[in-house]
């Protein structure tokens, strides 16, 4: 079935919207509920909290990307459940490198200049990704969004992880810049 099919399964209530999004796109979810939590059980219940999520947001929210849609809130739901079993004193899964290394670049904030800034820094970083060439752009959100370790984004590509390490390091340099020109940083 494809997406939009999906998406109207959503629409009507129809139960049988949750089989077609586990069918299609169960696997997808899993994989980055566990890049984040590194854990089997928590995964399948972030995977569970996604279908639900999903339930709950279609309607009245339409995603034209379903896929992104599922991924961002796998990504959500499982980078929430990390935190609530405080992961960092556990030393678990990717994201706790990974945040860090973006950590230098990215700043966040609640009130209203900060939430400002937030959008001012997402419009930047989609322009930034846009002026990369299509590996280094799908290196940097593996790494960064789906939270694929160095390891695998390297065996991904056939590339060594020295090699993953230093194309990371030299797109994280050239985001820090772009925000700087942006004045963002």
């Amino acid at each position: 079935m494809d997406d939009n099919g999906i998406i109207d399964l959503f629409w009507k209530r129809s139960e049988q919207a949750i089989a077609e999004t586990a069918g299609k796109y169960g696997g997808y979810c899993y994989r980055i509920a566990y890049q984040v939590l590194s854990n089997r059980e928590d995964a399948e219940e972030s995977v569970n909290d996604t279908y639900l999520a999903a339930w709950n947001s279609l309607p009245p929210h339409r995603p034209s990307v379903l896929t992104a849609f599922l991924g961002k809130l796998a990504r959500r739901i499982s980078i929430d459940r990390w935190r609530g079993r405080e992961a960092c004193k556990r030393g678990g899964g990717e994201i706790v490198v990974a945040l860090e290394e973006l950590g230098e670049c990215v700043a966040g904030g609640r009130d209203v200049e900060g939430e400002f800034l937030r959008k001012e820094t997402v419009r930047a970083f989609n322009a930034f990704l846009d002026t990369l060439p299509d590996t280094e752009r799908d290196v940097f959100l593996l790494r960064y969004f789906s939270l694929d370790s160095v390891r695998d984004i390297a065996g991904r590509f056939g590339f060594t992880e020295s090699k993953v390490t230093s194309m990371l390091h030299r797109t994280r340099s050239k985001l820090r810049s772009h925000l700087k020109k942006e004045e963002l940083l």
